[in-house]
């Protein structure tokens, strides 16, 4: 007990240091990027300060700007020139994704860990992640799954060394795993967006993907935010259909389920710091509320103290460049 007993005794210069529990390292990184093929020029994003719409003809060096920064993995997302019913621009071989795919590969090769998003929200035109009924407003669980299924597979044909399937359809997993070992993809891993919840953090980037909904909402299979044993059940049911590795969305506001995920599992884990967290504490900083860099480290420290293994994260740029 005080006085004998001084916690501060540890908070100061090099011995601060020596007892930290939790450390932050460029590996723990994975950057989004988004390519659209409707462009020719970077655009910018007023609601997501500094994450920029590439054409593709900026994606290699883009990559590589990011790799020459230590950062280990970064995750495609695509934006096609055509939408339909199907989201039929999300698997086919010269489509957007698949092409990006091939020119991060073709200039880095090994030294970029490719992963691509596989969700047909952003190939939609009603912007749900899976097929509809329009006459009843329903979004289509059981046909939704072969198309997610060509989708990682033709991904795969591309290059990708990762999927990462975000749908939230039941069985997505299962369906996925098949169609990739049916094509000899059976060394491609899977990284499953098994807990995301239904949360308005998403705005942003439904602006820069240009993916929002233009009917009802996706809490019919997206997670309730007041649910934590839902997301055990979420995680359990993709190990058991070929997740190699579970990530939860968003992460700030859900760092508990972070937590009660890896001490269930104790497999690989991710976290997904969205687009809202991003935007709110740039907003803030941009106002002088607060110091942009200390929030930054701060907020992704947190997530990974929680027990992410990787964060995907917007920051992940100005992450490394810090770190560095």
């Amino acid at each position: 007990m005080f006085p004998e007993l001084r916690m501060r005794r540890l908070r100061s210069g090099k011995i601060r240091d020596l007892v930290r529990e939790t450390s932050l390292s460029v590996d723990d990184l994975i950057y989004p990027m988004f390519v659209d093929e409707n462009i020719d020029d970077v655009q910018n994003t007023a609601s997501m300060p500094g994450v920029e719409r590439l054409p593709l003809s900026k994606v290699a060096d883009d990559a590589k700007e990011a790799a020459d920064l230590g950062i280990p993995a970064l995750i495609l997302f695509g934006i096609p020139s055509k939408k339909d019913d199907m989201g039929s621009s999300a698997w086919g071989d010269e489509d957007i994704v698949q092409k990006a795919v091939r020119e991060v590969k073709d200039e880095l090769g090994k030294d970029m860990l490719v992963i691509t998003d596989v969700c047909l929200c952003e190939y939609t035109d009603h912007g749900h992640c899976g097929m509809i009924d329009r006459e009843k407003g329903e979004i289509l669980n059981d046909p939704t799954l072969p198309l997610l299924g060509k989708t990682a597979v033709s991904h795969a044909k591309a290059g990708a060394d990762m999927v990462a399937p975000s749908g939230m359809m039941d069985g997505m997993i299962g369906a996925i795993r098949s169609a990739l070992d049916e094509n000899n993809f059976k060394e491609i891993p899977i990284m499953s967006y098994a807990a995301k919840y239904s949360s308005a953090f998403y705005g942003p980037f439904r602006d820069v993907a240009d993916s929002g909904c233009c009917f009802g909402d996706r809490s019919t299979y997206q997670m309730d935010p007041a649910n934590s044993e839902e997301a055990i059940r979420e995680v359990e049911l993709d190990v058991l259909e070929g997740a190699d590795i579970v990530m939860v969305k968003p992460a700030l506001p859900y760092l508990d389920i972070i937590y009660r995920i890896k001490n269930e599992f104790k497999m690989p884990t991710a976290a997904y710091n969205v687009s809202g967290e991003f935007a709110m504490l740039k907003a803030a900083a941009q106002n002088g509320w607060l110091d942009e860099k200390q929030v930054m480290h701060e907020s992704l420290l947190s997530i990974k103290r929680a027990g992410a293994d990787m964060i995907l994260t917007y920051f992940a740029r100005d992450m490394a460049k810090m770190l560095k």
